[in-house]
């Protein structure tokens, strides 16, 4: 059985950055985190063979690895010889390997959640791997990703009821927990920054220059009837107010509505601004412009039709629609589609990144063409970078929201390995202008 400071197999546990005051880990809620409190099943032979795996898959990389206890012998990662490297410390190698064991990538999550490993310099450490996801694991052996994967739940399918329930369970946890890492504007999404790297006092600016492309995107202006299917916490509406705009925004966020109608109350534009809690399906009505903001990452694959179909329907004739969204390789998109991964466990229930193969299928097949598509991935990066970095500074004042250890550190790791993606340009974000291509069909009616 595992003591507060010892490990799995029994050793003294290291003091990783998630320890307490006496150097042990400090306890993890198993009602709030039952599967980061206790430790998967997962057969001797499932775990030496996940650990052959891991162990391969890192001697391709160049980073080191130091653990406590044994040190296998032989093995390229564990070789100290690797000077300037980012190092991953796994404080308890046996949970490492056992939990990946069980649940693949979700483990891996799960052991970082539980404090079992670290990384000096974790957004190196991950976007190496991101970089080389494709080649870690030798194509043979990706024939046993079925025994890992796990399939996603059927109640986070992005029905009415499914998608207020997936909104809510990331968007409501806390406007005051946003506020601490989000720049003033409360704009979460990437920036367009004007140089690279940016500065944290670029961000505001860079949010409402990358708010701007969009409305120029879809040419709002005075008179313009816009539709925002996203309302985030209200700053698109307001600066499409501002420039004489009839604006309709939609969320299923009842903590973003609820601040959205008081910052635009506060703006002095409550006349030109209407904020809905509504689901992009019950929208009705003819708009001269749609913006879209990542939002389609909450969509999910069974519903990307009737999301395009929807933007179809509502854009007025000669009208424009404007998306910002993230976008993955196409293969790994069909690969992610079905799987329930760590982020949708514990982060994006219910999400799926699209690939710009799927948007440009699935916007064809509902009438609407692309004019424009402008990718910024590297300033996503930069974005995620100073939301992480002021995340880790407001550290007490998150525990004082009453967000503990295991929830930071989930965080941490989620714009870690966002930031990851950006940098080793596995993801990307493109901002994407489309128009009506002929009349209404009856499908898209």
């Amino acid at each position: 059985m595992r003591t507060a400071c010892t490990t799995s197999d029994g050793t003294p546990a290291g003091a990783g950055p998630g320890a307490g005051a006496d150097g042990c880990p400090a306890p993890v809620d198993p009602a709030r985190w039952p599967d980061v409190a206790r430790l998967p099943r997962s057969s001797a032979l499932r775990t030496a063979l996940a650990r052959r795996i891991v162990e391969n898959a890192l001697a391709k990389t160049p980073l080191r690895i130091r653990q406590e206890g044994r040190r296998p012998a032989g093995t390229s990662p564990y070789d100290d010889g690797r000077p300037g490297a980012p190092t991953l410390h796994l404080h308890d190698p046996a949970a490492f390997h056992r939990r990946i064991g069980a649940d693949g990538l979700i483990g891996f999550g799960e052991s970082y959640m539980a404090g079992e490993w670290d990384a000096d310099d974790l957004v190196a450490a991950l976007t190496i791997l991101a970089a080389r996801v494709d080649a870690l694991v030798p194509a043979p052996l990706r024939r046993l990703r079925g025994a890992w994967v796990h399939r996603r739940p059927a109640l986070e399918r992005n029905t009415p009821d499914g998608a207020r329930d997936n909104v809510s369970r990331h968007y409501d946890l806390s406007n005051d927990l946003f506020a601490l890492f989000l720049d003033p504007s409360l704009t979460y999404s990437s920036a367009v920054f004007r140089a690279l790297p940016a500065a944290p006092g670029d961000l505001t600016a860079a949010q409402h220059r990358k708010i701007d492309r969009l409305l120029d995107l879809a040419r709002v202006g005075p008179g313009t009837r816009l539709l925002e299917i996203g309302t985030g916490w209200g700053e698109l509406a307001l600066r499409a107010a501002a420039r004489g705009a009839e604006v309709l925004t939609v969320t299923l966020s009842a903590e973003q509505r609820d601040l959205a109608v008081r910052r635009i109350a506060a703006a002095g534009l409550g006349d030109r601004v209407t904020v809905e809690l509504c689901d992009y399906r019950q929208v009705r009505g003819s708009f001269d412009a749609v913006v879209s903001v990542e939002m389609i990452e909450a969509v999910g694959a069974e519903y990307w039709p009737v999301y395009f179909a929807a933007l179809r329907r509502l854009v007025a004739p000669g009208g424009s629609v404007a998306l910002q969204a993230i976008t993955m390789p196409h293969a790994g998109m069909l690969n992610t589609a079905r799987t329930h991964t760590w982020i949708s466990k514990y982060v994006f229930p219910g999400g799926l990144i699209p690939s710009r193969e799927a948007i440009t299928r699935e916007s064809a097949a509902a009438g609407l063409r692309i004019t424009e598509d402008t990718g910024y991935g590297d300033h996503y990066a930069e974005t995620l970078r100073l939301w992480r970095e002021e995340f880790l500074r407001q550290s007490e004042a998150v525990t004082a929201l009453g967000f503990d250890r295991v929830f930071q550190r989930m965080w941490e790791l989620y714009l870690a390995y966002s930031e990851a993606g950006f940098r080793s340009h596995y993801l990307d974000v493109r901002q994407i202008r489309l128009v009506a291509d002929g009349p209404v069909s009856g499908r898209q009616r």
